[in-house]
């Protein structure tokens, strides 16, 4: 006859299960969990904590730090129950277990305090294998083996106190891998290595200039780092070093800031020479034919500071002028052709007015001379076979510019009015009286039949 029994499953089975799990918990409970205990906890202690002078009294007590799976607090919430100075240290982020806490709150006290170890066991173990140093700001990837190839203890860098560094611990480390490289590196950047370095590099490894917004080219690549990070002493010097050209050469700027701190706009990292100059910077802007002048035409022998920028400095010897109207050559032309002169008259001591505004130049400077020549009518104007010689050459006493023609009305010999005026004969000319020269004079032009004189003007009363 077949059996309904699913193997322990029976009734009998559950029962004896139940009491058997019954017996075994009040038997841990009666001896205080010692049934479960790992190891006996470390005796070492150097003051009192709740009663407490080492956690090997409480060896029979396991609820003193260990919680149940239902209870809402934490192993750590026990150990900073008696350990109140480092729940205090926890929240100041300047200490060691405040920075720990800040940047991994789920770090517990177990991670560098194991317990159950035996009663000499130490309770502080913090072997690069355990210790997250990476959460203090310094990684140990890059320091697993001193310079003497054994692995780095803690004592290394800490000596007795593991709250403390010794500043000297790089250097003494850093110098036996290389000597000369440290010697240089501390004179230009200083002794305090963390400022900087952070186990790893903030970097990598190998710095690479080009990841950041100056990048390093040209002339640029072979200069060492202090030349322009200055007594740099923290990332935050390196920040704020000036990525400007002038900041670095302005000692040997021979510009004198002329053409402003931009010496990109010239110059290019591959050297100072070849330079791209843009001309209209200065104050002597090329227009016109100056445009495609070499540079080296005006500026002999490279210099470039004091160069003179007047005319004549660079066209004195191809003046046609031969110095006759002195050197301000822009009086009369401009850069774009000498031939297109422009000379204003009214600023010499000669204006032209009248008829004289539309009379070429060369009518009266025909043999090229400027400079010089007498202002006199006479000069243009020989005295007129007509005048007899009787005005000397004061033509404008009797003539303008407008008009050689016009009509005189000044004192007249032998004819005059009660007040001594000339008459004018209703407007009459000279020649229309003294039709030949001004010596003999006749009335009969306009007055035939009366009697007159053609001698000199005589007998007109």
């Amino acid at each position: 006859m077949r059996s309904n029994r699913l193997g322990c499953l029976s009734g009998t089975g559950i029962v004896a299960a139940l009491v058997t799990a019954l017996v075994i918990a009040g038997y841990a409970y009666a001896r205080g969990g010692l049934l479960f205990n790992p190891g006996p906890l470390s005796m070492h202690g150097d003051r009192t904590l709740s009663g407490v002078a080492s956690h090997a009294e409480i060896g029979g007590d396991c609820k003193a730090c260990h919680v149940a799976p239902w209870d809402p607090a934490t192993m750590a919430d026990r150990c900073t129950a008696c350990h109140t100075e480092i729940a205090g240290q926890m929240r100041d982020i300047a200490t060691v277990h405040g920075t720990l806490f800040h940047n991994d709150p789920s770090l517990g006290c177990r991670h560098c305090h194991p317990e159950h170890r035996g009663p000499d066991a130490a309770l502080t173990v913090m072997d690069g294998a355990e210790f997250p140093h990476e959460v203090v700001g310094f990684s140990l990837n890059a320091h697993q083996r001193t310079a003497a190839g054994g692995p780095f203890q803690c004592d290394d860098c800490h000596e007795r106190d593991i709250t403390t560094f010794a500043p000297q611990t790089c250097d003494t480390c850093h110098r036996q891998m290389n000597a000369p490289f440290m010697t240089a590196h501390t004179l230009s950047f200083g002794a305090t290595c963390l400022d900087c370095h952070d186990g790893v590099d903030r970097f990598g490894k190998h710095f690479d200039h080009n990841l950041l917004s100056f990048e390093l080219m040209g002339k640029h690549t072979g200069l060492a780092c202090v030349q322009c990070h200055v007594n740099a002493r923290g990332p935050g010097d390196f920040a704020v070093t000036l990525q400007d050209c002038y900041a670095c050469h302005h000692n040997d700027e021979p510009h004198e800031g002329r053409f402003g701190l931009d010496c990109s706009q010239c110059h290019t990292a591959d050297g100072w020479t070849p330079a791209t100059f843009d001309h209209n910077l200065a104050a002597f802007k090329l227009e016109g034919k100056h445009v495609d002048v070499a540079c080296e035409s005006c500026h002999i022998n490279r210099q470039y500071k004091g160069t003179p920028m007047d005319c004549v400095a660079c066209h004195q010897r191809n003046d046609a002028h031969s110095g006759q109207y002195g050197t301000d050559c822009v009086a009369c032309h401009n850069p774009s052709n000498w031939e297109d002169a422009d000379f204003d008259h009214n600023r010499s001591n000669f204006p032209l007015t009248g008829a004289h505004t539309g009379v070429a130049c060369e009518s009266c400077h025909s043999s090229g001379q400027f400079a010089g020549l007498s202002t006199d009518c006479a000069s243009c104007h020989s005295d007129p076979v007509f005048h007899a010689g009787m005005f000397g050459l004061n033509c404008e006493s009797c003539h303008t510019t407008d008009n050689w023609f016009a009509a005189y009305n000044g004192p007249h010999p032998g004819i005059a009015d009660e007040g001594g005026r000339g008459v004018n004969h209703g407007g009459a000319s000279c020649r229309d009286c003294h039709t030949q020269t001004l010596q003999a004079a006749t009335c009969t032009a306009c007055h035939e039949g009366n009697p007159g004189s053609e001698g000199g003007g005589e007998g007109h009363d």
